[in-house]
C-alpha cells in the first residue's frame, strides 16, 4: 500500500533461521514451560524475521531537506514512522523488504516512474552506505543470513507499482541489477502491466496486459520475484498460472474477514497461489483485518470526498486536510488487535498449510490504522506471543517469520541461474 505521510492520503487511496551474530542478543533455546510473552520476545531474538513490506522509502521522501536529504535518521530512535534501527532491534528484526513505491500518478509522465525508483533505491542504498554497523543491502537469502549473522539489519528492495518498468523489458533486468527482488506488478491503477484491485469500476486488461504476460516471464528469467498484491482477481489468477515459479502476495490479507474487499485475497486465489508454491504475507492494517475497520475506512473516505466535491478541494488541500482530521477525531476507529493478524494466519494455514504464509506488515504504509499490539517493528514479539499460545511450535513460527519467503525467494533465484 501507499504510504502515509498524510492521513488523507489514507482514505483517498482507493479513489484515485540462523543465530543472531556480534552485536545483536544472542538467546538460548527457550523451555516450552516459559510464559508465552518471554518466549515470544526470546523467539523474535532468535529466528530471522523477514518482512514482506515496509514503505520507510517513500516515507523519507515526502520529508526531504533543502539539501535533497531525508530529514529523519532511521539508524536513530525517530519520533515518527514505523521502522528505525533502535526498534528494529528491540523487535528482533532483521530482514526489510523496503517498498520502492511509485505512485500511480506517475504512470502518465513517460520515464517519471524508473526515475523515482532509481532515485528511491539510491537513497536506501546511501542509508546502508552511511551506517555499515547497523544496515546493509540483501540481494539474496544468503547475504540476508550474513547480514544477521553480522548483527546487521538487511534492506531488500521490492518494487512497489511495475510502471517504473515504463515500456521497455530491458528494464527488468536493469532492476534487477539495482537489486530489486520483488516487483508488485501494479498499484491503485491500471497500469500498462496490470488491472489493479482498487480500480474496480474499470477493466483495462481482463487480467494482465500482453506486455504484462511478458513482464512475467522476463521476471521469472532474471530471478525477480513476481508480487500479486494490488493485482485484480483476474490478474492474480492469470500471474500465478503463467509463472513457473512461485509468487508472493507481498501484503495481502484474507478476503475472507473482509468481504468484497478485493484488495485481500480470496480462498480460491490462496489455494491456487500455494498450489504452485507462493506465500501470502499478511498485511497489518486494520481495515486489512476485520470488517469493521474497512467499513469503517470506506466511510470516512465518502466523507472526505464528498466535502471536497462540494467545495472543489483539491486533493492536497489544507482545508480539506483540517477536515479530514477532524473527522477522524470525532470518529475514532475501531483499530484490530494482534489477535486479529494470527487470525488471518490461521486461516491461511487451515485453508493450505503452514508453508504458505508469511509477514508483510506495511509498517509506513497504512499509518494511524495499525492493529494494537503490532504499531512498530518493537512489536513482532507480540504476534509470537499469540501464535504461540494458540499452539504454534517455533519451527512453524520461524516459517512464518522468514523461512516461507525465503524459500520462494530462493526457488526464484535458482530457476535464473539454471536456465
Amino acid at each position: 500500500m501507499r504510504p502515509t505521510p498524510a492521513l488523507l492520503s489514507l482514505f483517498l487511496l482507493a479513489a484515485s533461521s540462523c543465530t543472531h551474530g556480534s552485536n545483536r542478543q544472542e538467546t538460548p533455546a527457550s523451555p516450552s514451560s516459559m510464559d508465552p510473552a518471554e518466549r515470544g520476545r526470546a523467539l523474535a531474538q532468535r529466528v530471522i524475521i523477514a518482512d514482506g513490506h515496509i514503505d520507510v522509502p517513500y516515507r523519507l521522501h515526502e520529508k526531504l531537506g533543502s539539501d535533497g536529504q531525508p530529514t529523519e535518521d532511521i539508524s536513530q530512535r525517530t519520533a515518527g514512522g514505523d521502522f528505525d534501527h533502535p526498534r528494529a532491534v528491540e523487535g528482533g528484526f532483521d530482514v526489510a523488504f523496503m517498498s520502492i513505491y511509485i505512485p500511480a500518478e506517475l504512470q502518465t509522465k513517460p520515464g517519471a516512474s524508473k526515475v523515482l525508483a532509481d532515485s528511491l533505491i539510491d537513497m536506501v542504498e546511501k542509508i546502508a552506505r552511511q551506517s555499515p554497523g547497523k544496515f546493509a543491502m540483501a540481494r539474496s537469502v544468503e547475504e540476508a543470513r550474513s547480514n544477521t549473522q553480522q548483527g546487521k539489519v538487511s534492506f531488500a528492495l521490492g518494487i512497489e507499482n511495475g510502471s517504473a518498468i515504463e515500456d521497455s523489458l530491458q528494464n527488468v533486468a536493469h532492476f534487477h541489477q539495482r537489486g530489486v527482488r520483488y516487483i508488485t506488478l501494479t498499484h491503485s491503477k491500471d497500469n500498462q502491466i496490470s488491472d489493479a484491485s482498487f480500480n474496480s469500476g474499470k477493466r483495462t486488461w481482463n487480467g494482465l496486459s500482453p506486455f504484462g504476460k511478458q513482464v512475467v516471464a522476463e521476471m521469472n528469467r532474471v530471478g525477480i520475484m513476481v508480487d500479486v498484491s494490488h493485482l485484480s482477481d483476474d490478474a492474480i489468477r492469470q500471474a500465478v498460472e503463467l509463472s513457473q515459479v512461485p509468487v508472493i502476495a507481498s501484503h495481502s490479507s484474507c478476503r475472507h474477514f473482509t468481504p468484497g474487499f478485493e484488495r485481500n485475497i480470496s480462498d480460491e486465489l490462496i489455494r491456487a497461489l500455494a498450489a504452485k508454491g507462493g506465500v501470502v504475507m499478511i498485511n497489518f492494517g486494520s481495515a486489512f483485518l476485520t470488517q469493521a475497520a474497512n467499513a469503517y475506512e470506506l466511510e470516512v473516505r465518502k466523507a472526505v470526498m464528498a466535502f471536497a466535491q462540494e467545495r472543489g478541494l483539491a486533493r492536497d488541500s489544507a482545508e480539506l486536510q483540517a477536515f479530514a482530521e477532524s473527522y477522524l477525531r470525532e470518529h475514532p476507529a475501531p483499530l484490530a488487535r494482534v489477535e486479529d493478524v494470527a487470525d488471518h494466519i490461521d486461516h491461511v494455514v487451515k485453508l493450505v498449510g503452514i508453508d504458505h504464509v508469511g509477514l508483510g506488515s506495511d509498517f509506513d504504509g497504512v499509518g494511524p490504522s495499525l492493529p494494537i499490539g503490532l504499531k512498530d517493528v518493537s512489536q513482532y514479539p507480540n504476534l509470537f506471543r499469540v501464535l504461540l499460545e494458540r499452539g504454534y511450535s517455533e519451527a512453524d513460527i520461524e516459517k512464518i517469520a522468514s523461512g516461507n519467503v525465503f524459500r520462494v525467494w530462493q526457488k526464484v533465484e535458482s530457476h535464473a541461474v539454471g536456465r
